[in-house]
């Protein structure tokens, strides 16, 4: 098989939850067990560090590949999903890997893989650990697919983890509380294994101080060490060709160790994320990484550039000015909506669509009705129907009219727009994919 043939049997045979949703969930590790012990455990040959969170999680996990990178270590970089290449859940040093690796990878074990039923995911995981260790990489970044205790990356022995946050997602697989998706989250907290938490949430705070002790594992919480001052200004109107800022200084107990730092990243919520970041640097440099703060910098400013990082607060044109977010969940769609607030503009169409597993009862509340919307279906299985979008949107109160596609959605958001509204595309990581 060439690529493009591997990739259609892959997306045909192997279930795949960014696609169909809750039948491609697996709720165990056995499939993973069985796939790394027919590779010959591979993810034992490289050291790791081990990223889980609601939000966050992929920016945090591009940020430190990138430091590392930097420091000029080779760095694997694994994540989910992929906007338009597959490829890009598998990268070293910012490259993706070799579609010939792919294609002879599967071709290699494909009568074996077939006895064994993974999901997408899980090969696709599987593939990445071999990758990894057949490039000879120094460490490999892994971030969690779905929640942490039973996601197929839980197979690993990490230098660290770290946890970003937890909101309401994928209740059907994590529960329906706070409590029970950060237990979820949790399960990645290994003995002995240091473990950062990124943002204090006081509702669950003791779940993960009582799991790392439980484990004899020492705990950080990001936010109590580290914090941002944002020195970004805020211009009130529309320049000509707007593009949004984020410039920080990074504090240490309270004492500046970074003055300032030019992120690229431009979303209000990579605060946070960047928080994490320094915490899981200062954990590393305990086993003797020397992650100095200039190297920090200079990962971070550079992350878009290093790993390819794309989909967050990315800008897509100007006249109207026309933003994307992947944020597509309570947590996630809370910050944007609050950076669109204060975002130049008249008016604000949206171009909203979303997965039909979604939790639209908390997420269309938090939308700013005065916007013209239009709904559109992700191109995938799992898509809401728009029509049924749009139904449940009008209930709520927001207006606004069903497109045929994504990109249509779009074409219409952009001749409606006068030059100084702003058109949002968002909702799902899937919609975001189509449009850049």
């Amino acid at each position: 098989m060439n690529y493009s043939q591997t990739i259609e049997y892959m997306y045909a045979q192997l279930p795949m939850f960014h696609r169909v949703g809750a039948s491609a969930y697996k709720a165990d590790l056995n499939n993973t067990i069985a796939l790394c012990n027919l590779l010959g455990n591979p993810q034992e040959a490289f050291t790791t560090i081990h990223i889980a969170g609601t939000n966050g999680k992929g920016s945090v996990s591009n940020m430190i590949a990138s430091i590392l990178q930097t420091k000029g270590l080779k760095t694997g970089l694994y994540t989910s999903p992929h906007l338009k290449d597959f490829r890009e859940r598998i990268r070293i040093n910012g490259k993706m890997i070799d579609k010939r690796y792919v294609s002879r990878f599967i071709s290699r074990y494909q009568s074996s893989f077939e006895s064994i039923h993974p999901s997408f995911f899980e090969l696709t995981m599987a593939m990445a650990f071999q990758y990894f260790k057949d490039q000879k990489t120094d460490i490999a970044v892994i971030e969690t697919g779905l929640g942490g205790r039973l996601d197929s990356t839980n197979i690993i022995t990490p230098l660290l983890t770290a946890i970003t946050n937890v909101s309401f997602d994928h209740m059907q697989f994590l529960g329906d509380t706070l409590e029970k998706i950060a237990i979820e989250k949790a399960g990645i907290i290994k003995p002995s294994i240091p473990v950062v938490i990124g943002e204090t949430q006081p509702e669950i705070k003791t779940v993960f101080q009582e799991k790392a002790k439980d484990c004899n594992a020492p705990i950080l919480f990001a936010d109590e060490l580290f914090n941002v001052i944002d020195l970004t200004k805020v211009n009130p109107s529309l320049p000509e060709n707007y593009l949004p800022s984020l410039m920080l200084e990074i504090n240490r107990d309270g004492k500046r160790c970074i003055p300032i730092l030019s992120s690229p990243l431009t979303g209000w919520y990579q605060r946070k994320n960047i928080v994490t970041v320094m915490a899981v640097c200062e954990t590393m440099n305990s086993f003797g990484f020397g992650l100095t703060y200039p190297i920090i910098r200079n990962g971070i400013e550079n992350v878009i550039k290093n790993t390819g990082f794309a989909g967050r607060w990315q800008v897509l044109g100007n006249k109207p000015l026309t933003l994307c977010d992947t944020g597509h969940n309570e947590g996630g769609l809370r910050e944007v909506v609050a950076q669109l607030a204060v975002t130049p503009h008249q008016k604000l169409h949206w171009v909203f669509g979303v997965v039909n597993d979604k939790d639209l009862n908390h997420i269309l509340k938090l939308l700013p009705p005065e916007a013209t919307y239009y709904f559109c279906k992700p191109d995938i299985p799992r898509g809401l129907n728009a029509e049924i979008l749009m139904g449940k949107a009008h209930a709520a109160g927001l207006k606004g009219q069903i497109y045929p596609s994504v990109k249509a959605a779009l074409k219409a958001a952009r001749q409606q727009a006068s030059p100084e509204d702003l058109v949002f595309v968002g909702g799902s990581t899937f919609v975001v994919a189509e449009v850049i």
